[in-house]
């Protein structure tokens, strides 16, 4: 089939389906072609490594190698040294609105790809939906559609310039500081700065005029290629203190995002050394906290009739995936919340599920005494099931923000095994994963390798006395480490790993 597939500036039509939400509005989901989406993917990779080199650095939204971990760092260093006003700001139908003209000029690539593009984004659409009353095809005027393998890619570069037209409004000296800054406000601020990631941005700054402005601006500039702020889901807040009657912080991509007053004993500080006598503090927000409450208790409602087995399978994953997204928040609290209202909910289960046993029996079966009151069933002397526990997951983990112009297609590979391990797909998989699993560090003399470092797998037990080159008895040293090893014959008495 790959060697049929043919750029030839036609489209089959999509199929979009409605999917109603829980609060009752619609949003389109294109299901296109089979042969749609591996044409679609094929582009993509031809105009992804030229794009992902222009982009903006503070662009996150459907980026290799970017996540929304990145984002919500480049929030918390926008205003970790000093309170700051805050536009939060939604696109407003972001993939629906797209002007095709403005985003085919901006695309600028060659004339058979744009008559291709431009093929996919004027094919119309068959709804298919129970809320469709006819089953015709319609036009497309404008937008690309979500579900498609090159859309997050087209509404990437349709929204790339806004972050250079804010810098272009407030340019910055040398050492960061807002060109006439001092003569407006009297004193030195940083120019604001913008996150964006997809269809949610962020505007930081000092001054609550240049936040204004800077709404206007985006305004303007969104206009322009058929885009508008959602009024009703953009507001302008304080991270610190309230305004207009608005609670200070302020939520970004599931993370409630606040600042606190707090002693000098808790307070951060700048490198000088001074005390800010605030905290910034990042946690999971309390609609997400909601609706992962809300899935747990749809879960046991669903299994109140199956065994614990198949209601603790289908628990684990849940908890498993909530638990690894926030580990890089200050969640060790949210965490223990989660776990008292999940053990109420499947103490409930457990005696709806036995309504004729006592809860002595109920607690002896499903929470022994040497389980610390932790939900488990034990199907036999050597299989046994248990909860996952919220609070046994790791939080507070230190994430570490993507270089600003860094991308996957720059080759620099030490750099991106240490961030993406064998996911970045290199000639030796193994070193990769190691490299992640290490820090990219040295296991003997503990310096960071470097690009041109020479780097040797020791193995921890040799091959010639069992050993092998399984991942957990291989560590990478410096080739000059290496010498030092095998020359000093450390043996298993002086273990150094």
């Amino acid at each position: 089939m790959a060697q049929n597939l043919k750029l030839d500036g036609k489209a089959s039509k999509k199929r979009r389906i409605w999917i109603p939400k829980s609060n009752g509005d619609k949003r389109p989901l294109s299901i296109i072609t089979i042969q749609d989406r591996a044409k679609q993917m094929l582009l993509k990779l031809a105009l992804e490594p030229e794009w992902e080199a222009r982009f903006e650095p503070n662009s996150y939204g459907f980026r290799p190698g970017r996540s929304t971990h990145d984002a919500i760092q480049a929030v918390f260093n926008s205003i970790r040294n000093k309170p700051k006003f805050v536009l939060d700001a939604d696109i407003s139908k972001c993939f629906d609105n797209i002007d095709h003209q403005k985003l085919l000029s901006k695309l600028n690539t060659f004339p058979m790809f744009s008559r291709q593009i431009k093929a996919w984004l004027k094919a119309g659409s068959i709804d298919f939906s129970n809320q469709s009353l006819k089953k015709e095809t319609s036009t497309t005027k404008s937008g690309a559609g979500q579900g498609g393998v090159i859309s997050p890619l087209l509404a990437n570069i349709a929204l790339h310039g806004l972050e250079n037209m804010i810098k272009e409004h407030f340019p910055a000296y040398a050492n960061r500081d807002m060109k006439g800054a001092i003569k407006l406000f009297g004193r030195a601020i940083r120019p604001p700065r913008i996150i964006v990631y997809a269809d949610d941005l962020v505007i930081v700054c000092e001054e609550l005029e240049i936040i204004k402005q800077c709404k206007q601006l985006v305004e303007d500039w969104l206009r322009d290629i058929g885009l508008e702020l959602n009024q009703d889901k953009t507001r302008i807040i304080h991270t610190l203190n309230k305004f207009e009657n608005q609670s200070p912080g302020f939520e970004f991509l599931g993370f409630e995002i606040k600042q606190f007053r707090v002693g000098k004993h808790h307070s951060g500080q700048l490198s000088n050394g001074k005390k800010l006598g605030t905290k910034t503090i990042i946690r999971p927000s309390k609609k997400s906290i909601k609706r992962h409450y809300q899935k747990i208790r749809d879960t046991c409602s669903k299994y109140k009739a199956a065994s614990a087995e198949i209601l603790i399978g289908h628990l684990n994953p849940i908890i498993r995936g909530w638990c690894n997204y926030y580990i890089y928040g200050s969640s060790k609290r949210t965490f223990v919340k989660l776990d008292h209202l999940m053990w109420i909910r499947l103490w409930c289960w457990s005696i709806r599920r036995h309504n004729k046993k006592n809860k002595r029996w109920i607690k002896n079966k499903y929470f022994g005494k040497d389980k610390g009151w932790r939900f488990n069933y034990k199907k036999s002397p050597r299989k046994e099931y248990q909860i996952l526990l919220h609070a046994n997951c790791k939080a507070g983990v230190r994430y570490l923000k993507i270089k600003d112009k860094k991308s996957p297609f720059d080759g620099d590979e030490m750099y991106w095994c240490k961030r993406l391990g064998d996911k970045y797909k290199v000639t030796y998989p193994q070193k990769a994963r190691l490299l992640k699993k290490q820090e990219g560090k040295c296991s003997y003399c503990g310096q960071n390798f470097k690009a041109n470092d020479l780097i040797e797998m020791h193995h921890i037990t040799p091959k010639n006395k069992g050993g092998n080159n399984a991942d957990k008895n291989i560590l990478l040293v410096h080739l000059h480490c290496h010498d030092k090893i095998h020359a000093c014959k450390v043996d298993a008495t002086n273990q150094w790993w």
